[in-house]
Parts: structure tokens; sequence; C-alpha cells
């Protein structure tokens, strides 16, 4: 053991002189920059302390409570695009294994999942699918009854829950070609994810928002029931072309939002002689 000693404290000076270079990749300027709107977002004060819900919340308060009401879901505590700093808060709060980071970004516990589920991913087969979907072992197909069974299954979910997060925002930047995305979750980081990864509508387009072309019920900390038809696992990603939803269940792993995102633009647009790429593309002035 005394032999290791001094290698170990190599390891450690090594270790403390990454983090070093890793926290002055940032200016001192850029990093106050990044800690100060962090810091004055997670200020406790004694309506958040008691952890009761204050009612004076503008993220409360903003909820549209009808848009769950009429999905079947009844729970009280609603955030309604919550802000980045609120989000925080939550996750640090109330999500085990959350923290923030030397460059100011959330870390967030995925649990078993640290990646996608390709071999658990369902599209439903019905009319408007079944002569148009390249059905195999990549485009696995679901039926209608399986698909409401799982929907159930997370709506069930999500009712059990103290508090959901509720985002909107658009896929893709062509106003003509983009879609209304809404996300319903249990989870201040997959709300977080999906702020980063949507397009933001400005504040007069989410007051004239109205019914998204797709709703993502994220209920991905409760599994689906392994005898349902069509599973084959605890886990389950199934999107339903024809009522415009996309049910997440068995998995926490953000990514799977965005690749169901993925899979409506890649199926949709091609229909409008668009055509869709897992890329991004500038135009030059020349």
């Amino acid at each position: 053991m005394a032999s290791r000693a001094p290698a170990m404290r190599s390891l450690a000076r090594a270790c403390r002189l990454a983090r070093q270079i890793h926290s002055s990749r940032l200016l001192r300027s850029d990093q106050m920059k990044i800690r100060s709107p962090v810091a004055e977002a997670l200020k406790v004060t004694s309506s958040t302390v008691s952890g009761k819900l204050p009612k004076n919340l503008p993220h409360h308060a903003d909820a549209d409570m009808a848009i769950l009401h009429n999905l079947g879901i009844e729970t009280e505590a609603v955030h309604h695009n919550a802000r980045p700093g609120t989000l925080y808060d939550e996750a640090l709060r109330y999500e085990k294994g959350s923290a923030i980071l030397s460059t100011g970004a959330l870390a967030a516990f995925s649990g078993a999942k640290t990646g996608r589920s390709p071999l658990d991913k369902r599209v439903v087969m019905e009319p408007t699918t079944k002569d148009d979907v390249w059905w195999g072992t990549v485009n696995l197909p679901l039926s209608e009854n399986s698909f409401k069974i799982n929907r159930e299954r997370a709506i069930d979910y999500l009712n059990t829950r103290p508090r959901l997060y509720v985002l909107d925002g658009f896929a893709g930047w062509d106003p003509e070609f983009r879609y209304k995305i809404r996300i319903i979750t249990s989870r201040a980081y997959h709300a977080l994810f999906m702020h980063n990864m949507l397009i933001r509508p400005t504040e007069e387009e989410l007051a004239n928002f109205g019914t998204p072309d797709y709703t993502i019920y994220n209920a991905g900390a409760f599994p689906c029931n392994r005898a349902t038809e069509g599973m084959g696992s605890g886990t389950s990603v199934s999107l339903n072309f024809a009522s415009r939803e996309v049910v997440i269940l068995g998995t926490q792993y953000a990514g799977e939002m965005k690749k169901g995102v993925f899979t409506i633009m890649n199926y949709l647009l091609p229909k409008r002689g668009i055509l869709s790429m897992h890329a991004s593309a500038n135009e030059g002035k020349d």
C-alpha cells in the first residue's frame, strides 16, 4: 500500500490540474455571467423553502390546466413553459443526482438508460401509415390497441406525480414547414432538455400556440407492461401518426424525445416535397 501512495498523490495532483485547466477555459468575466444568473435563479426564499406551492408564481399561474384536463391529467402543480432557472431549481430540489457543473450546465441522472433504445421503438400501423412505412426490423409495427394501453399507462403514471412540466416549442425554423410540439413530462430535466432542442416561440407565438401538432407524453420513469402485445421489454417509445402522439415508457434518457421529433419530421416533410436531413446546413452570402 505504501508503494502506491506516490502514485495516488500524482493522480490527485493531475485531477486538480485538469479541473483548473477546465475552469480556465472560460474567462472570469464569462464565468460570472453564467454563475450570477444561476445563483439568482436558485436563491432560496421563505416561500420556496417550505415545500408548499406558492400561488403567485407565474409558471403556476400561467398554466392552462384545461390542456391537461382534456387529456385526463389532473395533476395540480404544473409548470407551463417555465424558464431555465426554474427548471434548474426544480431538478436540484426534486431529482436525485442533479448538479450544476463548473460550466453552468445541469447534470442529470437518467436512470438505467444512458442512451437510446432503438429496439423498443414502435410506429402504429394504421390506414395512413400501412402502405407508407418501410416495415421491418427497424420500423416495427404496433397495433392501435397496444398504443392505447401504453398511453393510458403513461397518463395514469403522470397523474400520480406531485408536479408536471409542460413545454411548447417548434420543430423546424421555417414557419411554413414547422410543427408545434408539446412535451408533457414529470421531470424538470426533460423540459430543460427540450427547451434547448426545440425552437423557442416568442411571447406572441406562445399566446397563440393553440392545439399542438404533436404531443409527447414522457412517463419514462415508469415501465410499460411487458405483457402488452408488441412489447419487447419494459421500455417502449411508440409513435402514432393518426393521433399525433408519442408515448415514452421505461426510459428516462432525454434523447428519445429528440429522436421522436426527428422521426415525425423525417416522415412528414418528404410528403411535402422537403428533403429532411439529420443535420443542419447554412447558406453563405456567396
